[in-house]
């Protein structure tokens, strides 16, 4: 029962520098992370209800796929922080850049779907030990480490952090849980 719960927590520091990249930007408000964290809530207990049935219909170990699909979200994160920076900047040159709460509601989007993967990819691992405590350790975790960090974000200090570091981070947490996937998967 512990072991679901502390991976919940770990797999959820992600959440921490998602916070940290929101809080630099001027046009976020905590209330739309607020906004974020509850529909990235209710995406955890729907990942939590539907993973038993995903559970059988796999006909091999889900510690394999939950792996892959870590290493792979841990990529996609740096690589499209990259990407996006770049084709923002094209875009800058093009024309002016007007305030939009798009990239804000992407994240939101994009945080969300994640957790519920990482709920989905929790269960699957411990489906023996699976309980309700799963899908609100992950939800309750992103909205701390977000908020926290969020705030922490708006100080002086922090306001100097490059943003590509704090996507290089987030991306490897991820990737390395999926690598613990896949130990666990190889027995190693």
């Amino acid at each position: 029962m512990f072991i679901p719960v502390l991976s919940g927590l770990i797999v959820s520091l992600d959440a921490f520098f998602i916070g940290i990249s929101l809080g630099l930007q001027k046009k976020c408000r905590f209330l739309y992370l607020v906004i974020i964290n509850l529909f990235l809530i209710t995406l955890c207990i729907i990942g939590y209800l539907i993973a038993e049935s995903i559970y059988n219909l796999i006909t091999f170990d889900p510690d394999f796929v939950v792996g892959f699909a870590f290493i792979g979200l841990g990529l996609w994160t740096i690589l499209s922080y990259f990407i996006f920076d770049h084709f923002k900047n094209d875009m800058r040159n093009i024309t002016r850049k007007r305030s939009s709460i798009k990239p804000i509601v992407l994240v939101g989007l994009v945080m969300s779907l994640e957790a519920m993967l990482i709920t989905i990819g929790i269960t699957l691992i411990f489906i023996e030990n699976a309980t309700f405590l799963i899908p609100i350790t992950v939800g309750l975790a992103h909205l701390g480490y977000s908020s926290f960090s969020f705030h922490l974000a708006r100080t002086k200090q922090v306001k100097k952090i490059p943003l590509a570091l704090t996507s290089i981070i987030s991306g490897s947490a991820l990737i390395v849980y999926g690598l613990l996937a896949l130990f666990v998967y190889l027995g190693i």
